[in-house]
């Protein structure tokens, strides 16, 4: 049984295939995420003796430093830029217990007594299968394979491990040197006028397709991390952008709102930019310099 039918519209096409395979596209996560977005208790820190202000430092440097080089997921502390926040922490690590230790780790030390959370993002790494899937789901239900039957798990689950294997690198990777760092979340319309999950999945594969075509354009001035967040937060997912030059990021989202998958279905909550500070140059930063960087 052919499931696409090269003789049918191309809107028709879909619309078969759609009615015969899944409508969730497959995905594969990393690293578990975590952003903590903090104001700095300014009035509180100035009014401490400069001893003491030094044993702080260094006991949160110290830790952080650690954090830093972490093997199994890198902490980076970035100085915001704006009202919402002075300080933002980012966390990868391998599981949701070990951000829970890092969150916990920062709460312990003495610095904790002048940072206020302003909000948080709790999220995952994660990377979406479009072509993948349409190709394995199309294949399985040309074979007559049963919809979630032992067969049709057992070839779902090779796929994703063969793809986790593949893309290991962009799942777990270091987490970006880049002196500037854009972070916003995002959703997906799904109102009674427009659905993107009432969308079919060939037709949200295209305009996804065309969307990356942009982003990819940028990879030389850009690294972007795409975190899923459906579950676990306010929004469905996360968007973390490094870069030598903020201006690209004005650029690269300002381009990628042309895009159909974004003019018509995209929703964006905050934005936080900040500057990367190193565990080193925590000291200059709470002295009222801009990190180096």
């Amino acid at each position: 049984m052919s499931v696409i039918r090269s003789a049918q519209p191309e809107n028709a096409r879909a619309t078969v295939a759609s009615t015969e395979i899944p409508p969730v596209p497959l995905t594969i996560e990393g690293y578990s995420v975590l952003h903590q977005m903090m104001r700095f208790r300014w009035p509180a820190w100035r009014s401490l003796p400069s001893a003491q202000k030094t044993e702080v430092i260094e006991e949160a440097g110290s830790v952080l430093a650690k954090m830093e080089q972490n093997a199994s997921g890198q902490s980076g502390v970035y100085s915001l830029i704006g009202h919402k926040g002075d300080l933002m922490f980012v966390h990868f690590r391998q599981s949701f217990e070990e951000l829970n230790q890092a969150e916990l780790q920062i709460t312990g030390l003495r610095l904790s007594d002048y940072l206020e959370a302003t909000t948080s993002y709790l999220s995952v790494i994660e990377l979406g299968l479009y072509e993948s899937t349409i190709k394995v789901y199309n294949e399985l239900v040309e074979r007559g394979v049963e919809l979630h039957s032992e067969e049709w798990n057992r070839a779902i689950k090779e796929t994703l491990a063969r793809q986790r294997e593949a893309m290991r690198p962009r799942l777990f990777p270091e987490l970006p040197k880049p002196r500037y760092l854009c972070f916003y979340p995002m959703d997906r319309r799904r109102g009674e006028d427009k659905n993107w999950y009432t969308v079919p999945i060939e037709e949200r594969a295209r305009q996804m397709n065309e969307h990356g075509l942009v982003g990819r354009r940028y990879a030389g001035d850009v690294k972007q991390i795409i975190t899923g967040s459906i579950g676990f937060d306010d929004w469905e997912w996360g968007v973390d952008l490094f870069a030598d030059d903020p201006l690209v990021f004005k650029k690269l989202i300002y381009e990628m709102r042309f895009d159909e998958v974004s003019a018509v279905y995209a929703l964006f909550g905050t934005f936080y930019v900040g500057l990367r500070c190193s565990s080193g140059d925590l000291g200059k930063l709470l002295s009222g310099q801009v990190p180096k960087g």
